[in-house]
């Protein structure tokens, strides 16, 4: 899944790899998925886009996005996106094929669910893209220490319903959120309103931290960047450490289920 640091390894590869390239040609939904999701008519796509030229592309919260000319091209966490060299052949199934004037592309696929949004700038309303463009990241100078305590208006909320729900933290999901927690050595079932002020720095601390540390691999190793190949960030905590030792401590990381996914912990580094 698409989060903060595949997010901003995809639009600096994405930039780098596609910048200059004039678009010739934009299938959407040539592989019918009942969710991918698109921005209005997917069989406009190539009418909006052809003929425009890729100019750089950014990255709003876990979403990476491409400039070309006055469009944008969007892609959700469920997403996932593809270069093929000149000449490479093309996948038989995509939700998303973009063509290039010297033979490369791009495609898009969706797993369970995704968006894959081409759309003029500006035109796009929906309010999660909006407050991921709004809010600044934690990767960013304005995310500080007072910044993250206003996110707190209701210390009832679990960690994870802090860090991980209600886009406080565009681009925050899941899938980060466990070695954040495990670094600040925090449960995901506790409450905020329980931690001091010295657990509050720590999670602050390993909010920004962690972060950075997965964007600067290029991402997790549990996900693949635009060449297809795993990010360079050794994730301690997910589905392929389980019942594995900690490797702080040495006690058997635990799978738990909460809050409509999983969650991975080590109860001695995590007191709940």
């Amino acid at each position: 899944m698409i989060e903060i640091p595949e997010a901003q390894t995809l639009a600096r590869q994405i930039g780098a790899t596609l910048t200059g390239k004039t678009i010739t040609s934009a299938v959407a939904g040539a592989s019918p998925h009942g969710f991918a999701w698109y921005f209005g008519d997917p069989e406009a796509y190539g009418l909006m886009l052809n003929g425009t030229t890729v100019t750089g592309a950014v990255a709003h919260g876990g979403r990476p996005e491409i400039l070309a000319g006055d469009m944008r091209i969007c892609f959700g966490d469920g997403v996932n996106v593809r270069y093929l060299a000149p000449g490479e052949s093309r996948p038989a199934k995509h939700q998303l094929l973009l063509e290039f004037d010297d033979d490369s592309a791009l495609f898009a696929t969706v797993q369970m669910y995704g968006g894959l949004w081409a759309f003029p700038d500006g035109a796009n309303e929906d309010p999660y893209y909006l407050v991921g463009k709004e809010k600044p990241s934690p990767l960013a100078d304005e995310f500080d220490k007072a910044y993250f305590l206003s996110l707190l208006t209701d210390t009832k909320l679990s960690a994870k319903a802090f860090l991980a729900t209600q886009q406080r933290i565009p681009g925050l999901g899941n899938g980060v959120l466990q070695d954040i927690l495990w670094q600040a050595r925090v449960h995901p079932k506790r409450k905020m309103g329980t931690l001091d002020d010295a657990a509050l720095d720590r999670l602050f601390s390993s909010v920004k931290s962690v972060l950075q540390e997965m964007t600067a691999g290029g991402g997790r190793d549990t996900e693949k960047d635009l060449f297809g190949q795993p990010g360079g960030y050794h994730v301690r905590l997910s589905r392929l450490t389980d019942q594995t030792p900690c490797p702080r401590c040495g006690a058997t990381i635990k799978r738990l289920s909460y809050l409509g996914g999983n969650v991975y912990v080590c109860e001695n580094c995590q007191p709940q």
